[in-house]
């Protein structure tokens, strides 16, 4: 029987630092040997409700664009698109800074500092006075909201044992997935009488900024990656850290920090000067980099738009809200079921037939009339899209280095904000200028290029050690 098959407590209290036969088991080794721990599960609670945060904002750009476009605001395409896309040029920038705070100073403060900057932002957003403040404000938030979602992948793959990791990274996104059908009910739910007069996207943003608040202070009190640790050569700290995790899980080393410290790994180069040390975590940052450049135009695309789609086929501003919430709906419980299952699939296969599954979607959504059979369509792309999501995310996490996972992640979540920027910009015009037909072309283009690039990448790591 695999050692791993070995119930915790069967297994001998030795010394962490060496194995039956001597050899050291590394800090690494340590937490992969862990079952699921009372420690794990908070923090899995703690980044999920950042993440919820984080998808409410992003989702709030959905109500805004029916919102602002229709009477009596009746903004003008060129002003709105800017809007919308604010939010993912923040992103943009925003994210391979947090990254390298994420590999330079830990994994921990640079979570704290994008919920706080989050807060900040979202607040501007609810006491801007006019388009020009909104739309800066909105770039601040999305400074913070590009660097939230892959930081957030790349601390729970550094800490969760390998046969749980993707379940729980697609736990922590489904769950995550419900601020966006959250802020989207709460704006609806306002709107027919705002309290205190104060328009309902308004509270909408306070809400989110007070729950920033408090995602940043439970980081607070949890552990900073021990894996990370260890390989920036902290080794004292990667030690007590381990062991806060160890203790979780009912396991008490009997070495002294002194002696569990004798023998660390030597430190890898971190962030950025890593990946340019390694050839091959250069070619995979580039693969994932394209990949999230390619994901937006139908995964951000579609939900950003179809409000906006709802209103050309002829249906009026409060059936597009209602089909915006019902469409996400599914994402959460999609991701979820997903996570039963995630740990003994093929990432690429999986990936493969959610990009398939759009595609048949998104043409059979361009073609409907009947609002049901536009929220089932629409509800039924947002889950595969959101699974995509997910999953991509765990593809990622597993192949990239350490040192370097939060460099490398927030630059092709950086790719996939530039892309999302453009979405609104690039796709409006077709769509008033072409029509929905070619408004799905462009995305189903995208999302062939996706599964080709996916085909021929590297295999996964599913219940395996992450890249070292």
């Amino acid at each position: 029987m695999r050692d791993r098959d070995v119930p915790t407590t069967c297994r001998p209290r030795c010394s962490r630092a060496g194995g039956p036969g001597g050899a050291p088991h590394t800090i690494a080794s340590r937490l992969d040997r862990l079952p699921i721990t009372p420690l794990h599960l908070t923090i899995l609670a703690v980044c999920t409700l950042g993440l919820f945060t984080d998808v409410a904002e992003v989702a709030l750009s959905n109500a805004l664009a029916a919102i602002f476009l229709a009477p009596p605001h009746s903004m003008p395409r060129g002003s709105l698109s800017l809007l919308l896309a604010s939010v993912f040029a923040g992103g943009a920038v925003g994210a391979p800074v947090f990254g390298l705070i994420g590999d330079r100073f830990g994994r921990r403060p640079a979570l704290q500092a994008t919920l706080v900057l989050m807060a900040v932002g979202s607040a501007a957003a609810a006491m801007s006075s006019g388009l020009t403040e909104l739309t800066v404000a909105r770039a601040v938030s999305g400074f913070a909201i590009g660097g939230f979602p892959p930081l957030t992948a790349t601390y729970l793959a550094d800490v969760m044992p390998p046969r749980r990791r993707g379940a729980m990274l697609m736990v922590c996104t489904g769950i995550g997935f419900l601020g966006g059908t959250g802020v989207i009910l709460l704006v609806q739910a306002l709107a027919p009488a705002p309290p205190l007069g104060i328009a309902a996207w308004r509270w909408a943003l306070v809400l989110g900024a007070v729950l920033a608040v408090l995602g940043a202070a439970l980081f607070g009190v949890l552990p900073d990656s021990p894996r990370w640790l260890a390989a920036v050569g902290r080794a004292v700290e990667a030690e007590r850290a381990c062991r806060r995790f160890e203790a979780a899980g009912g396991i008490v080393p009997l070495e002294t920090p002194a002696e569990a410290t004798r023998h660390p790994q030597p430190p890898m180069h971190a962030g950025f000067r890593g990946l340019l040390a390694e050839s091959q975590q250069r070619r995979r940052a580039a693969l994932f980099v394209t990949l999230y450049a390619l994901s937006p135009w139908a995964t951000v695309g579609f939900p950003l738009l179809s409000a906006v789609v709802m209103l050309g086929k002829g249906f009026r501003v409060d059936q597009s809200l209602v089909f915006a919430g019902l469409s996400m709906l599914g994402p959460p419980l999609g991701t979820l079921l997903t996570a039963t299952v995630i740990d003994h699939l093929e990432r690429r296969a999986c990936l493969v037939a959610m990009a398939a599954a759009m595609v048949v979607l998104g043409t059979a959504f361009a073609v409907g009339e009947t609002f049901a059979t536009l929220v089932l369509f629409g509800l039924a792309f947002n889950t595969a899209a959101a699974i995509y999501g997910g999953l991509l995310a765990v593809y990622a996490t597993e192949l990239l280095s350490t040192a370097s996972r939060a460099s490398a992640l927030t630059c092709a979540w950086a790719g996939g904000r530039v892309s999302a920027a453009l979405t609104p910009i690039v796709l409006l015009p077709v769509l008033d200028g072409y029509g929905i037909h070619a408004l799905f072309a462009v995305l189903t283009a995208t999302l062939i290029a996706s599964g080709a690039l996916v085909l021929g990448g590297p295999r996964g790591r599913s219940g395996r050690p992450v890249t070292r």
